[in-house]
């Protein structure tokens, strides 16, 4: 799988920003000066933040002309969050048979949501919301080094068949994978990489991992977005809130009083390409 990503010619070029913005997730310590340093040095990321901190979706009553205005009114955390987000989107290319919007589209929408349960399992909102942003990675990866084996997986995929399952038969891997090593080889903290790779079984590495879980969650969240709506959970995943020692009702409350309008998120996607 490393072998296969090194390489991979037509992986996206990752911003140097983004790459030090990542690099700086793992230093609790780091400063807002350097990191305002840091998001400066790239004019183009710059203007698209000062936008976007300024809109309905991000900004106050306080007009924010500067990246330093820009820490002061949405944090450090959210910042570099935001800036992440922007890199990424303007740095990603697919082919022809992959359709990046609906990708991006749904990539935000599960992002918001981990962002927004974060708070019942106490963990950083801002690390759920990367994990979130980053879930689908794999799926892209494959696209991108597999582009005529991607198509016959969606094809079979649109017919009823698994994904994971589908993908295992014909790479001996699947997007879990493959989106934990594109993850460390950009060098994203483990607990992200770890996150991406048992979104799918929290459990699974023999530890009840809270940012997987979280992914899982808000995945059900999008799946089922009519009964969340209605307070209706049937089908809920109820093991796994009692191995995450949740109260039922605490999380029903916290899902069905999701505020994000989804439509925010295309268009903050029109307004970076």
């Amino acid at each position: 799988m490393q072998q296969m990503i090194e390489k991979a010619t037509n992986l996206p070029s990752i911003p140097e920003v983004v790459q030090k913005l990542i690099a700086s997730m793992n230093d609790d310590d780091v400063s807002t000066e350097k990191l305002a340093n840091i998001i400066t040095s790239d004019q183009a990321i710059t203007a698209k933040v000062l936008r976007l901190a300024n809109s309905a979706r991000y900004g106050g009553q306080r007009k924010v002309g500067s990246v330093k205005d820009a820490l002061v009114v949405l944090g450090r955390d959210a910042l570099r969050t935001l800036v992440l987000s922007i890199g990424l989107v303007s740095s990603f290319k697919a082919p022809p048979s992959f359709d990046l919007k609906a990708y991006w589209r749904r990539s935000f929408m599960l992002a918001n949501r981990a962002k927004w349960l974060a708070k019942l399992l106490k963990v950083d909102a801002e690390v759920a919301y990367t994990c979130g942003l980053l879930h689908g990675i794999g799926e892209y990866l494959i696209h991108i080094v597999k582009p005529d084996l991607a198509q016959v997986i969606d094809q079979q995929v649109a017919a009823g068949a698994p994904r994971r399952k589908t993908e295992q038969e014909l790479f001996g891997f699947d997007y879990t994978t493959a989106g934990s090593e594109l993850a460390k080889y950009w060098k994203f903290p483990d607990e992200i990489a770890d996150a991406i790779l048992w979104q799918q079984q929290p459990a699974g590495s023999g530890v009840l991992l809270p940012f997987a879980s979280l992914i899982y969650l808000s995945r059900y969240m999008i799946n089922h977005n009519e009964k969340v709506k209605d307070g209706v959970f049937d089908d809920f995943p109820v093991k796994l809130i009692h191995a995450s020692h949740l109260s039922l009702e605490a999380v029903y409350a916290r899902m069905t009083d999701f505020t994000e309008d989804d439509d925010d998120i295309m268009a903050m996607l029109l307004h970076n390409e």
